[in-house]
């Protein structure tokens, strides 16, 4: 019993001490939101500020358009969200409950997308785009305009499917038991009315994991906005803060504080789904 003490407490300030490194950079952040450039630019480091500086915040704001970049990443991350769920759990459904020709094959031919650094696919993807046919005035030919760059499909298309949303619904639905279809067909149900009235409801927990992970990964993409968007109307609050820095200096304090408030709607998302966050990343692990 005194070991099995001793070992829990060791675990304990064990996972303190991990916490502690892991939310050290968030702190880092925030007092430096708070201090002046004088401040900063000290050869002493103090990681709280000797005066308070609330200021930096409604200064950082007002370094171009706020409101629409956050319109933009809203808009671009929930759309984006919203369709890669669609998409994978019916990808992952047909994987998983489906028995059709060469499924196995195509699933492996899918993860292969996990293997594939995202840099590697840009350029074509970048070229795809462009030759939209009939968008932003190409031609019939997707010759002649700028096709889906500098819009919004061009910012959520490349995004709404993914190997791995495709796996982790895989993944959770192989732990239903086969049982289930088998009652589901007795009752006269077809494959979609099963997908839609019996998986779709009973996955929350992977649905939660997928949307804290590509919320997140959509958000905090700036590679991809960078080479397509080329208006100011179409930022991202990503590419936005750039507005602190240029050749010579980095405006720290503003740069601080406007990454504060753009990570505040990851955190509240997180919070949001964390009850059923941690089961789904379980779940889908159990079954091969």
């Amino acid at each position: 019993m005194r070991n099995n003490r001793i070992s829990e407490t060791v675990w304990i300030l064990i996972l303190i001490i991990i916490s502690f490194i892991m939310i050290f950079p968030f702190v880092l952040m925030l007092s430096t939101s708070l201090k002046s450039m004088a401040e900063i630019q000290r050869p002493h480091f103090s990681i709280l500020p000797n005066i308070i500086h609330l200021e930096n915040y409604p200064v950082a704001m007002s370094r171009g358009q706020w409101g629409r970049y956050f319109f933009n990443s809203i808009f671009v991350t929930v759309i984006t969200v919203i369709v890669s769920l669609l998409f994978n759990s019916m990808a992952g459904f047909a994987f998983s409950r489906l028995q059709f020709r060469f499924r196995d094959f195509l699933f492996i031919v899918s993860l292969i997308g996990l293997m594939i650094p995202p840099q590697v696919n840009m350029l074509p993807v970048y070229v795809i785009l462009k030759s939209i046919p009939f968008a932003g005035g190409n031609n019939w030919l997707g010759q002649g305009g700028l096709g889906w760059l500098d819009s919004y499909m061009g910012l959520i298309a490349p995004y709404v499917a993914g190997s791995f949303g495709v796996f982790l619904f895989r993944q959770f639905y192989l732990t239903f038991p086969k049982a289930l279809d088998d009652a589901a067909k007795i009752d006269g149900m077809n494959a979609f009315q099963r997908y839609l009235y019996i998986y779709l409801p009973s996955s929350k927990p992977v649905i939660a994991s997928l949307i804290a992970l590509k919320a997140t990964h959509t958000w905090n993409e700036y590679t991809w906005p960078l080479i397509i968007v080329m208006s100011d109307k179409m930022r991202t609050v990503q590419l936005a803060l750039a507005f602190y820095k240029d050749e010579y200096v980095i405006e720290w304090n503003l740069l601080m504080a406007a990454t504060a408030v753009t990570v505040m709607p990851l955190v509240i998302v997180f919070f949001a789904v964390q009850k059923y966050f941690i089961k789904g990343i379980v779940t889908t692990g159990i079954k091969g």
